[in-house]
């Protein structure tokens, strides 16, 4: 690039033009014997690189004598792709990270969030924007509601049922001038310079890739979810599904319909429709055994009837390594095992060793072979979250204190999954739930809303403002849905406290209702009854899209 800065600033001082003036300073060049060259080594004045514009005709001899050659004719068409090069090397340099710079004294402050997840969009949801600009960046641009995503995987629930777009919640992403949605991944983020940087979700859309850019922040919070936890195992990620975002219970269908068409097909061994039609769920926690529910009522009540020609084939096996639902009250672990057990699913207890394209491989030796491979084992930090320079508490997420503030730096905050609490602050880390991240998220936008009315909302202007009372996490309780118009509902406040446990059809009235009424617009509220009601009525459509 230096060689090229070069070139282009003699050519500039000797009047070059190109095209039609070529040979004219081809005969000038020729005539005064010069060459154009850089300095071996730059010299720095007040700052700057000086350079050596000419050499006079000895070194223009000793240039040609080392093999370089030195007639005007050759050396001015590799001058000017030199030129063409750098020029096009130093647009990108200019504009790799051309974004929002800091916000001007008499604008808003500007708040970055990170992720659509739940805590992400609770915040953003009642955030005041009279008082500060918003800028969310995420590599979707909508929130899932993770409780149903089970139900789309079977059809009970269409996909955009469970999906709502994150401008619907905050409607200043897209009506105010200076509040934004971007998507893109957040792939680092400098806390002295108040800087996030960011790489755009583009597949291909953008001429120049990856095309990156930075946002600057007054007041950051990160609320980037985490990742499904695998511990390692071979061949899981490239082999298993997850069930946490919408695409992936699109692959599930998918794969699902595909392997109930293709099992029909003829010449298929006995054998091979076993392995096809073997529907194999890795994880006893609520979305492995929501999941398996869903599955044996789709089998029941839609394979058998439509598929008959392979209804005895298809089965589900639930595997987990120590009892299901272990966070339930012990009454309603039984009732789920028993219910499951007769509903058709196999209850396997063990530890996977090894995934292979078409069978699972335990610690005890024994081989699983299967169709679908559903792996719902928890979750864990994401890479974003491992490579940031920022404390982390116990199980590897970001550390934060009783306010969310991610200590020994300013004006980063925590939420959700991502987050947990550090270890001296004496408090435990709360499990990776919808409604931790949803009370936390309404937590800090009550928080930030309070320091905004009292002109904290800039960068370094909140430290002297009294935060309040701390956050205080109050477990509501847990519900599962186990299929066949059964649920369980635990309402205890921790796993050693007593409380009222249900189960049954009341249980699942009680279940449909509380994740109706938690849907976060009466749009999607509406859709999810209207499908609901569909598949009572007409079953669930088994179209393969």
């Amino acid at each position: 690039m230096a060689l090229a800065r070069i070139a282009r600033s003699n050519l500039r001082r000797s009047g070059v033009a190109f095209g039609s003036n070529a040979n004219a300073y081809e005969r000038d060049l020729f005539n005064e014997r010069t060459y154009t060259t850089k300095c071996s080594s730059p010299c720095h004045e007040d700052g700057s690189f000086s350079y050596i514009s000419r050499i006079k005709e000895q070194n223009y001899m000793k240039f040609s004598m080392r093999g370089i050659a030195g007639t005007p004719s050759y050396q001015y068409p590799n001058t000017q792709r030199v030129m063409e090069e750098s020029e096009s090397e130093l647009e990108e340099d200019q504009t790799r990270y051309a974004g929002l710079e800091a916000t001007k004294p008499g604008e808003k402050p500007r708040v970055v969030v990170l992720g659509t997840g739940w805590a992400a969009c609770r915040f953003l949801k009642g955030l005041d924007t009279k008082i500060y600009d918003v800028v969310c960046i995420s590599p979707r641009n909508h929130m899932v509601f993770t409780p149903l995503l089970a139900s789309t995987c079977v059809g009970t629930l269409e996909f955009r049922s469970v999906a709502e777009p994150v401008g619907r919640i905050q409607d200043a992403l897209a009506r105010d001038p200076n509040s934004y949605f971007f998507l893109a991944s957040c792939t680092g983020v400098d806390t002295n310079k108040h800087e996030v940087y960011c790489e755009a979700v583009t597949n291909g859309g953008l001429s120049k890739e990856p095309y990156q850019f930075k946002v600057a922040y007054d007041k950051l919070v990160i609320a980037a979810g985490a990742e499904p936890l695998t511990f390692g195992i071979k061949g899981v990620k490239e082999h298993a599904f997850f069930l946490r975002e919408v695409y992936h219970a699109q692959e599930i269908r998918k794969r699902l319909l595909l392997n109930l068409m293709l099992s029909e097909n003829p010449g298929i061994s006995e054998e091979e429709k076993k392995r096809l039609l073997h529907c194999v769920v890795i994880g006893g926690g609520p979305t492995g055994v929501e999941f398996s529910g869903e599955l044996s009522d789709f089998i029941t009540r839609d394979v058998r009837e439509r598929y008959t020609h392979v209804k005895d084939y298809i089965h589900v096996t639930l595997i987990e390594a120590n009892e299901i639902l272990s966070s339930f009250d012990v009454s309603l672990r039984q009732y789920a095992t028993k219910h499951l057990t007769k509903s058709g699913v196999c209850l396997m207890r063990g530890v996977v060793k090894e995934v292979h394209p078409k069978k699972i491989v335990l610690s005890d030796g024994t081989e699983v072979p299967y169709g679908l491979l559903v792996w719902s084992t928890g979750v864990g930090p994401s890479e974003f979250v491992k490579k940031l320079n920022l404390p982390n508490s116990p199980g590897g997420r970001i550390g934060v204190d009783g306010w969310m503030r991610v200590p020994s730096v300013e004006d980063v905050f925590a939420l959700g999954d991502c987050a947990g609490f550090l270890e001296q602050t004496g408090r435990p880390v709360l499990p990776a739930l919808a409604q931790v991240a949803e009370r936390q998220g309404k937590f800090l936008m009550e928080l930030f809303n309070k320091i905004g009315k009292q002109n904290g909302g800039k960068a370094m202007s909140a430290n002297d403002i009294p935060f309040g009372e701390p956050f205080v996490y109050k477990h509501l309780g847990s519900m599962a849905s186990v299929g066949a118009y059964k649920a369980l509902v635990d309402l205890r406040q921790s796993k050693d406290a007593k409380g009222l446990s249900l189960a049954g059809f009341v249980s699942w009235l009680i279940w449909r209702s509380a994740y109706l009424t938690r849907v976060l617009s009466w749009r999607n509220r509406f859709y999810v009854a209207v499908n609901w009601g569909t598949t009572l009525v007409f079953g669930r459509d088994n179209s393969r899209i």
